[in-house]
């Protein structure tokens, strides 16, 4: 069924129209109009054109459809096939997408760890770093006390070497010229009866050594010499065997026991755990005059005492960086104690290689000296 012309929006050309033929003459050089028998048989063929052009106007509308409509489905067969292609290729990149951000995720986790497990290597090698310095420098100041016990001992020694004079010679180091008690007897040489007596040696029963008082007159506690004696069997610093809470009760207390009592324990106990460090005061610090002038003008007040002394020197607890300074009698009382302890710590080490009376004498020395000082006898100072 026709449907009428097709319109322009179809892309279609416009139905033809009847278009009236023009007179022509055959020949130019003929002036005249063609012959009405010529014009009869025109205008019947037209009518037979007229008759015939809509139904191939028709027929030329629907094959125009039919290729319309063919074009129409390749197209849209072509658009699927690219939609599909594309969806396709975008499944894809959607996939790679993912992968990738998994890859990443993956890295980023993996350079936290890194970073994580970086620092607290750096932490840990810092730590032990501080570790080794805090271990030197307690290792420098243990070195530092034990170089200032070495250089008493060696000024004693001096002392003792110096004191030792042809006029009045110390019979501690000429051993030829001990009395004939400690020497023995002589050939040619006769000892009286009662001197005999008086001169033989002290035998103490507890422990079955004899001991031989010197010419100063000392003689052994034979209750000190058995405490000592067990105490040397199995040197330990434990305060509670009866040797050295003695020495803690009689000396060690009595020569710390300052007026600053908080101190005084503070100092007490840096002492026995060996963290007690005794400087001397930087010279810039006191008046360049002479000593008398220095102690006369110098308002220092000792930390332990609480009285005004000129302080020399000062003290340090442990790794404090607190520091206390200290009068020359204070400081002797806490030297006397520190070398009572730096000599029983050689002997605990086992670097004292001496026989029991030497040692139990030496240590009566160190405990003189901190009673002593606990009395206020200290060497003056240059």
């Amino acid at each position: 069924m026709w449907s009428g012309p097709p319109q322009p929006d179809q892309g279609l050309p416009p139905p033809l129209a009847a278009v009236p033929v023009p007179w022509k003459s055959t020949d130019p050089c003929q002036g005249h109009r063609e012959s009405p028998g010529a014009l009869v048989e025109t205008s019947a063929g037209e009518e037979a054109q007229g008759q015939e052009g809509p139904a191939a106007t028709q027929l030329d509308v629907l094959r125009l459809r039919s290729s319309s409509m063919e074009i129409r489905e390749k197209g849209s067969e072509f658009l699927k096939e690219e939609l599909h292609r594309a969806q396709k290729e975008l499944k894809l990149k959607d996939e790679e997408c993912e992968r990738l951000s998994k890859v990443r995720e993956q890295l980023e986790q993996e350079l936290e760890e890194l970073t994580a497990s970086l620092f607290e290597e750096a932490h840990k090698m810092v730590r032990e770093a501080n570790m080794k310095q805090a271990a030197s420098e307690k290792q420098l100041k243990e070195a530092g006390g034990k170089i200032d016990m070495l250089q008493a001992e060696v000024t004693a020694l001096k002392t003792l070497v110096i004191t030792s004079t042809p006029a009045s010679p110390n019979r501690e180091l000429h051993p030829q010229l001990l009395s004939p008690t400690k020497a023995g007897p002589r050939k040619g040489h006769f000892r009286h009866k009662s001197t005999s007596s008086t001169l033989c040696p002290a035998v103490c029963p507890a422990v079955g050594h004899t001991l031989t008082p010197d010419r100063e007159g000392k003689e052994v506690d034979t209750i000190l010499f058995a405490e000592f004696q067990a105490w040397r069997e199995a040197p330990t610093l434990d305060k509670t065997c009866p040797f050295l809470e003695r020495v803690h009760r009689e000396d060690v207390g009595p020569c710390l026991d300052f007026t600053m009592q908080e101190l005084s324990t503070l100092v007490r106990a840096a002492v026995e755990d060996n963290t007690l460090t005794i400087e001397p005061v930087a010279s810039q610090t006191l008046p360049a005059v002479k000593v008398a002038e220095v102690e006369c003008s110098s308002t220092n007040t000792c930390a332990l005492s609480g009285l005004t002394r000129t302080c020399r020197h000062r003290i340090r607890l442990g790794d404090s960086e607190s520091h206390y300074y200290i009068s020359p009698s204070s400081r002797a009382r806490i030297t006397a104690v520190c070398n009572f302890f730096t000599y029983i710590r050689y002997i605990q080490q086992g670097l004292v290689r001496q026989d029991a009376e030497p040692m139990f004498w030496e240590i009566m020395r160190l405990r003189k000296e901190m009673s002593l000082a606990k009395l206020g006898f200290f060497p003056q100072e240059a």
